[in-house]
């Protein structure tokens, strides 16, 4: 029951961290844009918003590739060791 509830806890936290990686770029370039169309006149909201969008999937990818990769090379291994 231990062993489940750390795996729950362990998938909900990830979700969480990949949430946050990926909204966070992309609210602090929203709103980035939207203050300097607001103080200096410029138009520079969608552009910025597009780089929160890739720097957003860029942290996602980065995050998901290292969970991946352990799992992997521990199922690799199991393998190795049945044969």
């Amino acid at each position: 029951m231990k062993k489940n509830a750390n795996e729950i806890a362990r998938a909900l936290s990830m979700v969480t961290q990949l949430g946050i990686s990926m909204l966070a770029p992309v609210v602090l370039c929203a709103v980035l844009g939207m203050w300097l169309d607001e103080r200096f006149g410029w138009s520079v909201t969608a552009v910025l918003l597009i780089l929160g969008i890739m720097a957003g999937a860029r942290n996602t990818w980065i995050l998901v590739k290292g969970v991946i990769k352990p799992d992997h090379k521990g199922s690799m291994d199991h393998e190795k060791k049945n044969k």
